[in-house]
């Protein structure tokens, strides 16, 4: 004897009791969701994760470029930890997280704190917007700029000189010792303008109330930044890190311009080794296995970053 399901009473549907009916309509709608995603899932297929496939393929063949490619296997991976030039310019980039990220998140967050608390005092907004102006920038034209004012008769050699420092001049981007933390300084200025605008958007986010309650309580504006500023733009500040972060480690076209990976191999970085091995020496199987890894970097620090967001409530 067949056993039928019992019909959903009125008391279910009031308990909220899923029906066969309201599962269906459920499903529609899911399939419909998904056939809204569909164009963007099928670009991001297409244009990154094929990509993407084929770059960790051809890292594991030995190959030109033209001529037939060989197996390698995970000697392209293995040269990375035993090749000095390469573990050299994995160790640059991580310098340059420092002046790329590090100095202009810590740069921008007083810069923050002084102009929102002087935010009535003329002349501030255009104060601002000069800091922002390098974002708007072309990287190149960023790059002859400051290759002009390093020179050995640029600006900032003039200028010591004219204070009596000539002992101190030189060429900045031809000097092993200088030509990388020259390089870091052009990245804080480009990057401190973006982290300015966060921080300064993250402030207006804060309760006023808290800095009135802080104020009653007699808290200075020290206090009043490290108490209720700083712990305010936990977010903000994750997500300069990670866009500052991401910026340094992919630094090409600046190195590019500025320095050409020299003087030697003092600035050379993973992006730009890509580039030399690729096109200029014809190891594309080397510089896909560098691309692979410096992904894998950038997504292990992105992740790590990520946990220093602040939960929402109720996750």
């Amino acid at each position: 004897m067949a056993v039928t399901a019992p019909r959903p009473t009125a008391r279910n549907r009031l308990a909220g009791a899923p029906t066969g009916r309201s599962a269906r309509r459920r499903g529609r709608v899911q399939w419909k969701g998904y056939l809204y995603a569909l164009p963007a899932l099928t670009v991001l297929t297409v244009f990154l994760l094929v990509p993407l496939g084929q770059l960790v393929q051809i890292s594991l063949y030995h190959w030109d470029g033209v001529s037939a490619s060989t197996w390698a296997g995970l000697t392209n991976y293995t040269d990375i930890a035993r090749d000095p030039q390469l573990r050299a310019g994995f160790l640059h980039a991580f310098v340059l997280i420092l002046f790329f990220s590090v100095i202009p998140i810590a740069l921008a967050l007083l810069l923050a704190a002084v102009t929102t608390r002087a935010g009535r005092l003329r002349g501030v907004s255009v104060f601002r917007a000069m800091i922002f102006l390098p974002q708007v920038v072309a990287m190149v034209v960023t790059a002859t700029a400051w290759t002009a004012i390093y020179a050995p008769d640029g600006v900032l050699n003039a200028a010591l000189r004219t204070v009596g420092m000539e002992a101190v001049t030189r060429p900045w981007l031809g000097d092993f010792s200088t030509a990388l933390p020259a390089v870091g300084l052009i990245g804080t200025w480009l990057q401190i303008g973006l982290c300015l605008v966060l921080f300064i958007a993250g402030i207006g986010q804060i309760p006023t109330e808290l800095y009135e309650a802080a104020k009653i309580d007699g808290a200075g504006a020290v206090r009043e930044f490290f108490a209720i500023t700083l712990p305010g733009l936990r977010g903000q500040i994750a997500v300069a890190l990670t866009l500052t972060v991401i910026a340094a480690l992919r630094t090409f076209d600046l190195v590019y311009v500025a320095t050409h990976g020299g003087p030697g191999n003092a600035t050379s970085l993973p992006a730009f080794e890509v580039y030399n091995r690729a096109f200029g020496t014809g190891q594309v199987g080397s510089a896909s296995a560098i691309a692979v890894v410096l992904t894998a970097v950038i997504l292990l620090l992105t992740f790590l970053i990520t946990k220093l967001q602040p939960k929402e409530d109720g996750t």
